[in-house]
């Protein structure tokens, strides 16, 4: 991983930040030269001034001070226009170089396997996104090519000033180590408390994140108040990290000011005691050196705060790549992609553990043929949605094999697989957009009449048609708008929309009341016509119709066969089915 240790600034990860300058290098050029530009017109105003005091003001030339003054004008509006340019193009610089990045970085992500979010706050990766990417852009903005600039100028200015009056120049110059030693402890100080003020930010985008997200199962539990005083805490601690870096600038800025001070008093002082000694010394050279001193205590001053932004930017980057460095991505070599898959599905001999070590599936094999129907019943933590997730390969298995039609999993394109496999979760997703594009998921080779077909034999039209704006109608995040039924029906329509070859309900039926059951108990079976399903269920009523029942427990096959003949055996799937149905046969969910 990159690092920035003390002040030295990563050559390696600046060169990786600077790839995403390559598609802009003309922009990036044209940003250097108004940068030299700037620093070689920084010292002409001073230089004008002095000469018009000199030569014009004192002999009381107002031909030549009208020309003079006209001139100031015109190197006014030039320094203007080219100040203009310079802060727009490195702005444009650093926003396309972070949208570019930002792409990257979002493309990524949703690449990742599930592990890695297992593991990983939504919210510290949304500060990544965002505000982290935010301080890289400011390398370009506020950070190297203003500091260049700054160099330069400082440079410039000093040259011009030894070449103009040498004995002047180290006068005025005297107090500046006290200058490099307040800003060097206050680069180091600021730079702390920046870094603190990044990781107070992570911490409150990971609170809020899941704490909004999470707010009815607060208001459920009454719990509002608790939550409000830990984020009282958070946000104190966010506060006082900005207090601190803000009571640093309140002491460097007035010391830099005080210095500044310091060496115009020297100026003047001695200035003034050469002109008295030798009238031939004119006060335009005293009257440069004093613009000179604002010109050159600026940019110093500035410095400090500018390489700590560079150094903020850099760390942003640090962090930012450590998410693009991540290898929790799954391989995608496969390259098999037949025009159709029928959908066989074989586990054998499959072993699979989260960690590595707890294994959550031991040695299951089973089949399942093309259009039959399997169902996984067994207690919470048996592994049903485990056989789920890696049939769909968002983790990888530790040993044994998985075949779709007789070819490893691991052989197929991965989008294809994919594409090719729909799952209907226990809860549904759905994004803050139209019910449309939550069906289609802005896959334009889906049309409205393919979407509404498919409502119809689902059994959604009806209740669709009633909301304002039909298939238009904005479900808001999560589907906040719709009840669990309704959510349900529409992620039924998002699967048969796709055409799945192998179709998988993980507890499909398991939030809705009775009616909507009914009704989806119906549009299941219209989706399952000639598809290889997959059925979870915690109500064996929603199975029994299953060619196949798998009986799970911890990790382990216990029971196969179909309802009639686990029935018969008198086992687990026995005691699960007489603790759903009483003696009136009315089924109550375990």
């Amino acid at each position: 991983m990159s690092k920035i240790t003390g002040d030295v600034i990563n050559v390696g990860l600046l060169k990786r930040v600077f790839q995403y300058v390559k598609p802009y290098q003309r922009i990036f050029i044209i940003s250097v030269i108004l940068t030299v530009l700037l620093a070689a017109l920084a010292p002409l105003r001073p230089i004008l001034i002095g000469y018009t005091l000199d030569h014009h003001i004192i002999t009381g030339d107002y031909s030549g001070l009208l020309n003079m003054t006209i001139l100031m004008l015109v190197l006014l509006v030039i320094q203007t226009g080219v100040q203009y340019s310079h802060t727009l193009l490195t702005n444009t610089l650093g926003q396309s170089a972070i949208r570019d990045l930002r792409i990257d970085v979002f493309n990524h992500i949703t690449k990742l396997r599930l592990k890695y979010f297992d593991n990983t706050p939504i919210g510290q990766l949304i500060t990544r996104t965002v505000s982290d990417l935010e301080t890289i852009a400011e390398i370009f903005s506020e950070g190297l090519i203003v500091i260049i600039g700054d160099i330069l100028m400082v440079i410039v200015i000093i040259g011009v000033m030894v070449y103009e009056d040498w004995a002047l120049t180290l006068v005025v110059l005297l107090p500046m180590p006290l200058l490099i030693i307040a800003t060097s402890i206050f680069q180091k100080a600021i730079k702390s408390a920046f870094q603190e003020i990044r990781t107070e930010v992570s911490n409150l985008n990971t609170y809020l994140q899941e704490h909004i997200t999470g707010v009815s199962i607060i208001q459920y539990f009454a719990r509002e108040r608790q939550e409000y005083n830990k984020f009282l805490k958070i946000n104190g601690r966010y506060r006082d990290a900005n207090i601190r870096s803000n009571w640093y600038y309140s002491i460097f800025f007035p010391v830099v000011e005080i210095i500044s001070a310091m060496s115009l008093g020297l100026l003047v002082w001695y200035g003034a005691k050469t002109i008295l000694n030798n009238p031939a010394i004119k006060p335009g050279i005293i009257t440069e050196f004093i613009m000179y001193i604002g010109m050159l205590f600026r940019p110093i001053r500035e410095l400090a705060d500018k390489f700590n932004t560079l150094q903020m930017g850099m760390v942003g980057a640090e962090r930012v790549f450590k998410v693009l460095d991540t290898n929790e991505i799954t391989d995608n070599k496969g390259t098999y992609a037949p025009e159709l898959m029928k959908g066989n599905i074989s586990f054998e001999k499959v072993w699979f553990a989260y960690n590595e070590e707890n294994y959550v599936l031991k040695d299951i094999s089973f089949e399942v043929e093309t259009g039959k129907t399997i169902a996984l019943v067994g207690a919470t933590g048996a592994g049903k949605s485990s056989t789920i997730n890696i049939l769909n390969r968002f983790y990888e298995i530790q040993k044994g094999e998985i075949k779709v039609d007789g070819i490893k999993i691991q052989d197929y394109e991965l989008s294809y697989l994919r594409n090719k496999i729909a799952t209907v979760l226990q809860d549904v997703f759905l994004f803050s957009d139209t019910i449309f594009n939550n069906i289609t998921l802005n896959n334009d080779a889906i049309t409205m009449e393919e979407v509404i077909d498919a409502a119809k034999k689902v059994g959604a039209h009806d209740f669709i048609e009633r909301l304002p704006g039909g298939y238009q109608y904005n479900v808001m995040e999560r589907g906040a708008t719709l009840s669990a039924g309704q959510a349900q029906l529409i992620s039924f329509i998002r699967a048969l929309v796709y055409n799945p070859a192998i179709l998988v309900l993980d507890e499909a039926t398991s939030s809705v009341d009775t009616e909507t059951e009914m009704l989806i108990q119906r549009a299941i079976e219209n989706l399952m016509k000639g598809r290889t399903s997959i059925v979870i269920a915690h109500r064996l009523s929603t199975i029994q119709k299953a060619d196949k029942i798998l009986v799970l427990e911890k990790g382990e096959i216990k029971e196969m066969g179909t309802h009639q003949q686990l029935l018969k055996l008198d086992g687990y799937y026995k005691k699960l089915y007489d603790l759903q149905f009483n003696s009136t046969g009315i089924s109550t969910s375990v």
